[in-house]
């Protein structure tokens, strides 16, 4: 940007003095430099604080799917890389052994309701004890939450999506054997329902940053386009500045100004749902400080979108 308002001020200046509207001495030789140097102090250099502008990136959250009953899977109807919405089903376990443990349990429950009535009949008429209708009573109750968590592992055969997303790398096939481990994730779940996109800006340029600013972002997935937003948040913390719970003394390590991530909202939510997670590309945001300098960077901006074209880095 210095390069073209130096160009553009030494093109007036040649047109100046061709048509001898001013004299080429001393002073107007030197002009380009003092127009370089105020064109730096006065703008670009400020620009950064006024404008800040970083790398931007799209991150998804993934969501391990791990089943809460084991058993054989029976259907897998998902397909990979294609949009679900909250509640499809991902994939069936075997019902059997748990459709059974609900009849069972449902049998036994039945059973003690009626065992229930009758001893509250024979107390209610004198003929029997209370102690015994306590007793049925809390076997009621418990053969009760018994067929609730039969139930509920019946129901959980059947895994269905957490959210919005899509699953990825699927490799999950009818027939396979699933266990309820933590550590045994099935399927990775991509979450659309929030797309998060990080903005990079170097700690001198962020001092300004604050929620609520305008931002403009332009990304490698949608080249020659601007696409207006709203700072979300300004993370309080980075790696570099996170304190790890250890048994060994502090490590010295060497100190860098690593940037400062700026969380951002884009207007438009159907784009950003759009975007792939890793999209990459540029955001700038203008803060309430040195308004002059939003222009310059305005430019610079859709310069950049321009060159997203031809440019793959």
């Amino acid at each position: 940007m210095a390069i073209a308002i130096l160009n553009t001020y030494l093109v007036l200046l040649f047109l100046l003095v061709h048509f001898k509207i001013v004299r080429f001495n001393l002073f107007w030789k030197a002009s380009p430099a003092i127009v370089m140097g105020l064109v730096l102090l006065g703008l670009l250099i400020p620009m950064g604080w006024g404008a800040p502008q970083g790398d931007a990136l799209v991150v998804r959250n993934a969501v391990s799917i791990v089943p809460d009953v084991a058993g054989e899977v029976t259907d897998v109807p998902v397909v990979a890389n294609v949009p679900l919405k909250s509640g499809d089903v991902l994939f069936k376990i075997d019902p059997t052994p748990y459709a059974a443990q609900v009849k069972a349990i449902d049998a036994q429950f039945k059973l003690a309701k009626t065992r229930l009535g009758q001893m509250t009949q024979l107390y209610e008429r004198d003929a029997g004890r209370g102690f015994d209708v306590e007793q049925r009573q809390s076997e009621v109750d418990q053969l009760s939450g018994q067929l609730e968590a039969a139930q509920w592992n019946l129901d959980k055969t059947v895994v269905r999506a957490p959210t919005d997303g899509y699953v990825t790398n699927l490799a999950l096939r009818k027939g396979a054997r699933v266990a309820n481990l933590p550590l045994s994730p099935v399927m990775a779940l991509i979450d659309t329902s929030n797309t998060i996109i990080g903005v990079q800006i170097n700690q001198i340029d962020a001092r300004y940053v604050a929620p609520g600013q305008e931002v403009e972002a332009t990304f490698k997935f949608a080249p020659g386009k601007i696409f207006p937003g709203k700072v979300e948040s300004v993370l309080q913390a980075i790696a570099t500045g996170q304190a790890q719970t250890s048994g060994t003394a502090v490590v010295p390590k060497a100190i860098e100004a690593a940037p400062f991530i700026v969380r951002v909202r884009l207007d438009d939510a159907d784009f950003a749902t759009r975007l792939p997670a890793g999209s990459a590309g540029t955001a700038a945001i203008y803060t309430d400080r040195l308004k002059p300098t939003h222009v310059v960077r305005r430019v610079i901006l859709r310069q950049v979108a321009i060159l997203n074209y031809v440019n793959p880095f």
